[in-house]
């Protein structure tokens, strides 16, 4: 698999993490997100992530930021891209099987590491449900 991540400076330690862990599972990762601890503005790493799942370019976005929303409000931006802000696994399998989320937006200051780590195990290997949830993920950008 493809996938683009971008972190604040909230992020760069879960980042870290996240790409070790997929690059040892063999997927391809785009890494837009700061490395430090300074600053920064966190629409500029969501956007350059929204842009490669609007675009095609990769499968999936991970995106993280202090709360998750700042950036996964940046994001939801972008046609076709829907992220979900996770907080548990059991979230991020509900964003993928009934809303087929293709971002997931983590917050680095109200999860561990772990958990942020098993939430991207789960959100990339749940698939969506399709069927009834299908007609409301339409709906979405129907604006």
């Amino acid at each position: 698999m493809k996938i683009a991540i971008g972190n604040d400076h909230a992020g760069p330690d879960y980042k870290h993490t996240i790409v070790k862990y997929l690059e040892s599972e063999g997927h391809e990762v785009t890494n837009y997100g700061t490395d430090t601890t300074d600053s920064v503005d966190y629409p500029d790493f969501g956007h350059l992530v929204a842009k490669d799942v609007e675009n095609g370019v990769v499968d999936f976005g991970i995106v993280i930021c202090g709360s998750g929303n700042g950036i996964a409000m940046s994001v939801n931006k972008h046609k076709n891209v829907r992220a979900a802000l996770c907080w548990m696994k059991e979230i991020a399998a509900l964003a993928r099987q009934h809303n087929d989320a293709n971002v997931i937006s983590i917050p680095a200051r109200y999860t561990s590491e772990n958990q942020a780590l098993e939430m991207v195990k789960t959100f990339l290997t749940t698939d969506f449900e399709g069927g009834r949830h299908q007609r409301r993920v339409d709906k979405i950008s129907h604006c």
